[in-house]
């Protein structure tokens, strides 16, 4: 399990307790119980990819190891997360209204026990006619839902972003954040104490912005340094991390990576490069955030988080462009670091130094995060065909999983289950015998 291997690292290596344990996302509040039952936003209650779950099954298909699938309303690929027994994720449901074809942006909610519907909401209607085009690999419901306390966040770009109560019902909406996504919405939010977190970087202006969580007023709103790239949107999710006392939300950007004062919005520091279009989420351990750069021809930099102001030539402590992702976000367990590029690249990286372990190629094209959970390390592809590969320095593939059906949304783990969403249906995946304690 992850926590065991972490207390035996600590002793020689006091900054591992910051890597993994300490404050390393800003859903960490949403899991009242214990981590393994929730998994309450996206890459979970860490924001990292983490699972201390076990029990996890290896192999499965479209019916092997498939305790329930259930279609979904729709086309989304915001990825699903659990909460208390129920698994809550978006769609964008096309209709029609007044002979204009529209999309209602909707929240499902899903028992996790059975795969039935307890409740649906639809929080706004998108207008095709006036909304942007998004990416083919996109959708209009990309971001991830974020649960904390008995809150549910649900965050559609530049469409608005709202907040609702368990039970379905809509506390607060806000629509009035407006700016061009550039092939649509993708980041998530993050929350810190009363702040709900979350980037707008666009085609014209680029900027990060925090709402009031309990009302969806706008608490700070800080732009983003002149961008000169051509390309100017990203689509990235923020990481808070604590380091030397202090708390740091890091957003990369199109161009550089900056840490902010989540209570004010102030920059703390900043990495420049030259790249657009960032996608995967950051990681942290070890004293070092490790970001990438680009979507095309992306490069991995590790940095030391403890700088004030532009730290580039000061505080990158290494770098490389090996097998790096443009849109799979990194994962980091123990003293080894983990990436799967777009093309289906597998590396192993010592954290610390980034020396290579190995490099393999999985195949398929991945668009997913992958996870860590019971001493595996699982990938989703594209193509559907899910990868499961034995953590640590000595590369080891033990199953490849196909449901044949198209898969961009990253995993959610609880209990003993996988929970994944395919192009047309959610699964919930799990190994026979074992039992479920979701409903208590």
């Amino acid at each position: 399990m992850v926590h065991q291997r972490i207390e035996r690292s600590c002793i020689a290596d006091p900054m591992l307790i910051l890597a993994t344990l300490c404050f390393v996302a800003g859903q960490m509040a949403a899991t009242a119980v214990r981590g393994d039952e929730n998994w309450p936003g996206f890459r979970g209650p860490t924001g990292q990819g983490l699972s201390t779950a076990t029990n996890l099954p290896v192999e499965w298909s479209s019916t092997k190891h498939v305790a329930w699938k259930r279609a979904v309303p729709g086309t989304g690929w915001s990825s699903p997360v659990v909460y208390k027994g129920h698994v809550y994720l978006t769609s964008a449901v096309a209709a029609e209204r007044n002979k204009s074809k529209h999309h209602g942006l909707v929240t499902l909610c899903i028992d996790a026990q059975t795969g039935r519907d307890v409740w649906s909401t639809q929080i706004f209607i998108q207008d095709n006619a006036t909304s942007p085009p998004i990416h083919e690999k996109n959708s209009h419901a990309s971001p991830t839902p974020l649960i904390e306390g008995e809150r549910l966040y649900i965050h559609f770009g530049h469409q608005g972003t709202a907040c609702l109560d368990l039970q379905g019902r809509v506390v607060w909406k806000n629509q009035d954040i407006r700016f061009d996504p550039g092939w649509g919405n993708g980041g998530s939010p993050i929350v810190v104490d009363d702040a709900l977190i979350f980037s707008c970087d666009g085609r014209t202006e680029q900027f990060v912005i925090a709402l009031n969580k309990n009302t969806g007023k706008v608490l700070w709103k800080t732009p983003r340094p002149m961008i000169t790239n051509q390309l100017k949107y990203s689509f990235c999710t923020p990481l808070l991390i604590e380091f030397g006392g202090r708390r740091q939300v890091v957003f990369p950007a199109t161009d550089l990576v900056i840490a902010y004062e989540p209570e004010t919005g102030r920059e703390i520091w900043r990495v420049r490069y030259v790249g657009d279009s960032i996608v995967p989420r950051p990681v942290f351990g070890h004293g070092l955030v490790f970001v990438t750069t680009r979507y095309h021809s992306p490069s991995l930099i590790a940095i030391r988080p403890d700088g004030k102001g532009d730290v580039t030539n000061t505080h990158v402590e290494w770098s490389t462009r090996s097998g790096v992702p443009g849109t799979p976000s990194l994962l980091l367990v123990d003293s080894e670091l983990y990436m799967i590029s777009d093309n289906g690249l597998a590396s192993c990286l010592d954290a610390k130094t980034g020396r290579r372990h190995w490099q393999k190629r999985i195949g398929g094209n991945h668009s997913a995060s992958p996870v860590y959970a019971d001493g595996r390390i699982y990938a989703q592809s594209e193509e559907g065909k899910g990868v499961v590969l034995s953590a640590g320095p000595v590369f080891k593939l033990l199953a490849e999983n196909s449901i044949g059906e198209r898969t961009l949304a990253s995993y959610a783990i609880a209990k003993n289950a996988i929970f994944l969403r395919g192009e047309k249906h959610l699964y919930r995946i799990e190994s026979p015998g074992k039992p479920d304690q979701d409903r208590r």
